[in-house]
């Protein structure tokens, strides 16, 4: 899965990364977690666009935000099995832009964060679906789930999935509304394990209140207890 990622590059090496139309300010993020706004980048009449959007998707159809867990993740095997994703997959796929995500290793009875990034990539897109939900009142509320696929063998021994990393090269088709999902298959594989890198991190990043740079501290060594003081 993808619970938690960062964004702290500068909004000048967005816009050129991702030929944005505009360059649009952002604050830096260490910690963006779910139902948080996050930037998301689709095609408009004059380009590529980054807006905001509340991570965790809410589709059109649907009663509004759940009060359980949000729909952060959409499985790349199910986009189009799921009604909650079909509608999304073929008319919102959209990028979000990151440099990096975290996953928790929770093995050995101690939950441990580690942040991973791609070495060739300091910034990259994450193949995202977004939709708009409209209220009765007239509310709107622009959401997105991120895909995900196998993680590969760098990733795997602290979680079984990762979020789908789009090569540049592929940011056009992904965007590309015209172009059928089934012609989109092949982006649907990790990132390779020689582009990725992978880091433990403190245990600071745990709280989603927490953010700035200490989220990247190392982890702060055990404590030893002299029993014979």
């Amino acid at each position: 899965m993808c619970g938690r990622f960062t964004l702290s590059t500068s909004a000048n090496e967005l816009a050129a990364h991702f030929r944005l139309a505009d360059v649009v300010p952002l604050e830096a993020r260490y910690n963006i977690a779910p139902t948080q706004s996050v930037a998301i980048i689709r095609m408009g009449e004059a380009g590529r666009r980054l807006t905001l959007a509340r991570w965790g998707l809410v589709p059109f159809g649907s009663s509004g935000p759940r009060g359980g867990a949000p729909m952060i993740n959409a499985r790349c095997e199910t986009l189009e099995d799921k009604p909650s994703f079909r509608w999304a997959i073929e008319h919102g796929r959209c990028l979000v832009p990151a440099d990096g995500f975290y996953e928790w290793d929770r093995s050995g009875g101690r939950s441990r964060p580690y942040h991973i990034t791609v070495s060739d990539q300091p910034v990259f897109g994450l193949a995202g679906i977004c939709d708009r939900w409209v209220g009765e009142d007239g509310s709107e509320i622009e959401s997105v789930a991120i895909v995900t696929t196998d993680a590969n063998e760098i990733v795997r021994p602290i979680h079984d999935r990762m979020p789908v990393i789009v090569s540049p090269d592929w940011y056009e088709r992904w965007l590309n509304l015209g172009i059928g999902v089934s012609e989109l298959r092949p982006l649907f594989v990790p990132v390779p394990s020689a582009n990725t890198s992978v880091r433990e991190v403190g245990r600071y990043v745990n709280s989603v209140d927490n953010e700035g740079p200490r989220c990247f501290d190392p982890p702060e060594p055990p404590i030893e207890l002299d029993l014979f003081e």
